[in-house]
């Protein structure tokens, strides 16, 4: 059963690795292999997404007393949405990485249009 009936590959699907917790390569890919490579290609891609939100929000926002740039949700949304359907999940990743900020957990299109989104 450690032959994949699925792949026409000969090698084995997965080898006796005794990787705990505490071991550094724990729950990441084996080097070199091309689903590490997925991962890399994956996070230069959101990346590239949250440097064109905060462009974007440079670009629409106004400054503000504070000096940080500050753009409505609404606003955003209709100037994001043309570029990218993901606007919210790159806004909650954006939060996350502390690029941005925002009142409350998730924002929705037509009710949370007036939140302001500011660019830290």
């Amino acid at each position: 059963q450690r032959k994949n009936p699925f792949s026409n590959d000969d090698r084995r699907a997965s080898k006796a690795l005794h990787i705990h917790r505490g071991d550094p390569t724990y729950g990441r890919p084996p080097e070199g292999s091309r689903t590490e490579q997925r991962g890399k290609d994956a996070h230069l891609h959101v990346g590239k997404e949250l440097e064109e939100l905060c462009s974007i929000i440079r670009s629409t926002g106004e400054v503000g007393d504070d000096g940080h740039v500050s753009v409505t949700f609404g606003r955003l949304f209709e100037t994001y949405v043309t570029i990218s359907n993901k606007v919210v999940g790159i806004l909650l990743r954006a939060r996350k990485h502390g690029l941005v900020n925002f009142e409350g957990e998730m924002l929705w299109q037509g009710k949370d249009d007036n939140v302001t989104i500011t660019l830290l």
